[in-house]
């Protein structure tokens, strides 16, 4: 709500806000004690902890389910409604409640209180410094640290990479935590392993959408075949909390692979998440060929997804720019504009991304002001175009850095960058033959049809297990096969819309199942089956694959006319 309402500027939004803290406010005068929370039976439970009967499992806490989980996003929220809202009661708030916390564990020894932090407890740490930020007191820091799960940190700080088997959303926002922590306290060591983990994370254990993990854990790093077998495939909330790492990250060092990264997740996770008609928003993003998505419905589902999913859709304007200085970063390629107080400059970017590949950046006050124009790792298909106020300038810049253009600038003055985009595939992290199709950064997809005679329904119900896309399983040996001596899908691609990004697949043989079978951004694919992932083999592969399925009809396949 809070960011809504920063995002907006729409008076319901800041009036709806002010309610909920208005009764929050009303639960924690009412408690006495600074606690403001809604775990069941929560008086005994925090009573019993802070005396030391700890008994932790990996989603409960003496059997109540994730409490420190659920009273993080109470943190999280007083936090952002200050911060980003500027509400002085959920600042009084937040420190009340993390006084509260303060005194619970005072008793706790740092083996007991380790002991509490196997149960999942959301971002605590994080939380936890951002309080000692916003009060300049150091006893929240040093509680942030008592906060931070050494089971995970000892490990990172060694550089050693034992997440397989672990539940993905419970160590990511951990993560962020470290980062956050080794900000406020220069703590160089915490900043490496929160570093190192993201490299790992993004590198190693990620699909092409900027996702990760299956049945909410990581999988080994050199078999992703539970990623192409699995429907629980990537959760949202882990990429959500990723592009929160990425942020921290990205403002102590601003490298182009933290921006790059942020960009696919953004437009190929984040954005496909949520049902354009209704606002649905999705748990688990399957890669498994030929299986889709499931949506929230409003009354029927409140999952974390949806949470977290609630926000994602409000930040589009978060990373867009940055400043050091008076450098000026752009960033992502969003229609926006920009108001910078301190240098008194206003622009604003224009553009059509990623159905045309470029931007417009417009100047409508004069500046002297060092604009930093991202130049992407992706653009390496011809050089870019660099026009100022329409004159052709040389880019000497090299893809994966930025263009530097330092001069006094007045109201009116445009810069227009052009940017190529080509078609490439890209295998699964594990190298096996599976892979995705890009078109820059945009990861393409193709609507399939129903299994005969099925109706899916695409929204879920309520039930325990309703954020699961579990409607039939399209056999592997139905899925089609791309069959060519080389992988290079590019050759057997051609664009069909000059307005808009849609493709087919030219020079292959005509199989009436797939008839008409188009690609585009899966970020507009909703409602239907899909292929992301794309099998792949050679004809001498496919005489080995044929037989071993001999007795399912054989695969269908997509022949390439130029074996």
């Amino acid at each position: 709500m809070s960011l809504a309402w920063a995002a907006t500027g729409r008076q319901p939004v800041g009036d709806r806000l002010d309610y909920m803290l208005a009764e929050l406010r009303r639960a924690q005068q009412a408690h006495g004690d600074g606690y403001l929370g809604g775990v069941p039976d929560g008086d005994a439970l925090w009573a019993a902890v802070a005396g030391g009967d700890i008994r932790a499992e990996p989603f409960a806490l003496n059997d109540r389910w994730v409490p420190w989980y659920n009273l993080h996003k109470i943190f999280a929220g007083l936090r952002d409604a200050w911060i980003y809202a500027g509400r002085e009661d959920a600042r009084d708030m937040l420190v009340e409640l993390a006084d509260w916390l303060a005194k619970l564990v005072e008793g706790l020894h740092d083996e007991q209180l380790q002991a509490m932090l196997n149960a999942e407890h959301g971002g605590m740490n994080e939380v936890l410094a951002d309080v000692a930020d916003i009060t300049d007191d150091h006893r929240y820091l040093r509680l942030a640290k008592r906060f931070s799960h050494r089971q995970l940190l000892d490990p990172l700080l060694r550089g050693e990479d034992r997440l397989t088997g672990m539940h993905a959303n419970t160590q990511i926002p951990k993560v962020v935590g470290f980062e956050r922590i080794a900000q406020l306290d220069r703590e160089s060591a915490w900043h490496a392993a929160a570093e190192f983990f993201w490299d790992t994370v993004v590198s190693e254990r990620s699909v092409a959408i900027g996702g990760n993990s299956t049945r909410e854990h990581f999988h080994p790093r050199d078999d992703f075949s539970s990623m192409i077998a699995e429907v629980q495939g990537p959760e949202t909330c882990n990429t959500y909390n990723m592009l929160r790492l990425t942020r921290l990250l990205y403002a102590r060092d601003p490298a182009q692979r933290f921006v790059d990264y942020y960009e696919r997740a953004l437009y190929n996770h984040i954005l496909s998440s949520q049902d354009p008609a209704t606002g649905g928003l999705v748990y688990f993003t399957p890669m498994r060929p030929q299986h889709y998505r499931v949506y929230s419905q409003v009354h029927d589902a409140m999952w974390c997804c949806v949470g977290s999913g609630i926000e994602n859709h409000v930040r589009y304007g978060e990373f867009i720019y940055a400043y050091e200085g008076d450098s000026l970063y752009v960033n992502l390629f969003i229609p926006s504009r920009l108001n910078w107080p301190e240098q008194d400059l206003v622009v604003r970017q224009e553009n059509r991304f990623p159905d045309n590949s470029g931007t417009r950046i417009v100047f409508e006050r004069d500046a002297d002001v060092r604009l930093e124009l991202r130049y992407p790792s992706w653009a390496t298909a011809a050089r870019p175009e660099l026009r100022i106020n329409g004159q052709a300038i040389s880019v000497e810049a090299a893809p994966g850095s930025y263009i530097e253009i330092e001069r006094h600038w007045q109201a009116g003055d445009t810069v227009e960058l052009s940017l190529p985009m080509d078609i490439r595939a890209e295998a699964l992290p594990d190298g096996s033959d599976y892979y995705a199709i890009l078109f820059g950064p945009i990861v393409l997809a193709a609507k399939t049809r129903p299994i005969d005679g099925e109706t899916l329904d695409y929204f879920a119900d309520d039930s325990r297990m309703g954020h699961i896309a579990a409607g039939p399983i399209c056999p592997a040996e139905e899925v089609p096969v791309f069959v060519s001596e080389s992988p290079d899908f590019a050759d057997h691609i051609e664009r069909v819309a000059a307005a808009n990004l849609r493709f087919r697949f030219a020079d292959v043989a005509d199989l009436p199942r797939f008839d008409g079978l188009e690609l585009i951004p899966f970020f507009r694919l909703h409602r239907s089956r899909y292929m992301l992932y794309w099998p792949f083999s050679t004809p001498a592969q496919l005489e080995r694959r044929d037989a071993a399925v001999a007795a399912c009809g054989g695969p269908v396949r997509l022949h390439a006319g130029q074996p």
